[in-house]
């Protein structure tokens, strides 16, 4: 894969999952989703509809969220994503999302991983 490939593939995951995370979930797959997309994460079916569905709802219940991308690493055909999200209420989360892309630059199965911010910490280092 050429250094073009996998900077286009970090560009279109951090646009596929901002897009989603800010409410526009059904844009978002249309652009950057291939045939078929699975998913790893247990709360979420498989393919685009419970995608779509997941984050609609998480606009409609938490609109004033928001989410800061800290770093992404692409190496052959994933993407790696390390977000700081910020939640209503004050909650805090570190993600780390990984994205699947097909031969054509479309994401097709996706990873997570998330972690609430504590409170305190017993080193000084930020967890991004």
């Amino acid at each position: 894969m050429t250094n073009t490939q996998l900077e286009n593939n970090k560009a279109n995951a951090i646009a596929f999952y901002r897009m989603a995370y800010e409410g526009n979930p059904r844009q978002a797959v249309s652009l950057y989703v291939g045939d078929r997309y699975i998913q790893h994460n247990p709360l979420v079916a498989d393919g685009t509809g419970p995608f779509i569905d997941y984050f609609e709802r998480m606009q409609r219940e938490y609109p004033a969220k928001s989410i800061d991308f800290v770093r992404a690493v692409a190496q052959g055909d994933l993407v790696a994503l390390h977000t700081h999200q910020m939640w209503p209420d004050g909650d805090q989360y570190v993600t780390m999302d990984f994205f699947r892309f097909d031969d054509q630059g479309k994401i097709v199965e996706h990873w997570d991983a998330i972690q609430e911010i504590p409170e305190t910490s017993a080193n000084d280092n930020t967890m991004y």
